[in-house]
């Protein structure tokens, strides 16, 4: 066996590397990524344990800031947000809610809407001007009125199509009272149904930092716990997923609610925690909530005008779910035009006029 020189390798191997640079060595380059942010441990039991915290708030009345979000018109790239308005909020388990909403200064009410847990009604009694939205709407809780949407079409012939659509669609028309209340009153785990955690980083701003500071961007570690229940086929499916901010602590900071198709029904996020009541037994609540429904295309943003003042697990009669429309409003029963798609089809009046205008 033949051995080559030392020699003979290494100074072709050196003119290589004079040849062609800084090839033959390993480059250190610095660049800015975000910041990972240290993150705390716990158990899924200890994650239950926070959600069922969360549960012991079993009914509540308080007034609110409300900003709505109109998302009608996702599909021309464009959106509108309407100024706070005020509220009052009374809801109990396990799915009753009272919500009024009130125009800012004046004091008018421009909604109220109210569910006993399997029924909603809904009364419009502020359009904005032209009145044809003014409604008293009816409908079931767990109802699919999906076929009775106005569809509105894809852009093209630029605003105009955004005008037309704007004037078949009001801001309202699919805010549902029982939509909020697996955001204010969470559902405690449950032993029939199964429960899994992970983890997850997520790059975000924080939005603690000013914007142009360069620690704003950072990775933001979650635990993640899905409850799964068992459908009558006897397969799992996904129910409600809850994500927990790790850092400095163990937070819930939103909770995802699924439909019968894993679709996403209904986005709850949860802001700055902070004390309701003027007692100590609910601190560390959240003080500001967002209810995000994309198949409704909205979003609504609450938060506490005063915190203290909230009342917490007084009794309310039942009456007080159950809208009257002392306003003498046209009524729209939803379910009875739900039906009626049903028996005449996709070409029915139902369907061309639509839920969203109430017409």
């Amino acid at each position: 066996m033949k051995v080559f020189p030392f020699k003979a390798l290494f100074f072709p191997t050196i003119l290589l590397c004079v040849a062609f640079g800084t090839s033959c060595n390993i480059v250190k380059k610095e660049s800015k990524t975000p910041i990972l942010l240290r993150t705390e441990t716990a158990t899924q039991s200890e994650l239950m344990k926070e959600v069922n915290r969360f549960a012991r708030v079993g009914s509540m009345r308080a007034k609110m800031d409300l900003k709505f979000e109109d998302n009608s018109f996702a599909e021309f790239g464009t959106k509108e947000a309407y100024r706070a308005a005020d509220s009052e909020l009374v809801v109990q388990r396990p799915g009753q809610i009272l919500l009024k909403v009130q125009a800012p200064f004046i004091r008018s009410d421009i909604a109220q809407m109210t569910s006993d847990g399997v029924g909603f009604r809904v009364a419009i009694l502020n359009d904005g001007g032209s009145g044809k939205f003014k409604k008293f709407v009816k409908g079931t809780n767990n109802a699919d009125y999906s076929r009775l949407q106005k569809t509105l079409g894809t852009p093209g012939n630029g605003n105009g199509d955004v005008k037309a659509a704007k004037e078949n669609v009001n801001a309202f028309a699919n805010l549902r009272p029982q939509h909020f209340t697996d955001a204010m009153l969470v559902r405690p785990t449950s032993e029939a149904n199964i429960y899994a955690t992970s983890t997850i980083f997520e790059e975000q701003d924080d939005q603690t930092v000013n914007s142009k500071s360069p620690i704003r961007r950072v990775m933001r570690g979650y635990y993640m716990l899905d409850e799964y229940g068992k459908s009558e086929d006897g397969s799992m499916r996904i129910l409600r997923r809850f994500w927990f901010d790790r850092v400095g602590g163990i937070r819930l900071a939103r909770q995802q609610l699924f439909d019968a198709a894993g679709e996403i029904e209904s986005d709850i996020v949860y802001g700055k925690e902070g004390k309701l009541t003027e007692g100590t037994e609910f601190t560390k609540l959240p003080l500001e909530i967002q209810v995000t429904r994309p198949k409704e295309k909205y979003a609504i943003k609450l938060s506490y005008q005063n915190p203290e003042l909230v009342t917490i697990g007084n009794k309310f009669p039942d009456a007080a779910f159950v809208l009257q429309n002392s306003w003498n409003l046209e009524e729209v029963d939803l379910d009875k035009r739900l039906s009626e798609v049903k028996i005449d089809g996709p070409t029915s009046n139902a369907v061309k006029t639509g839920a969203n205008s109430f017409q």
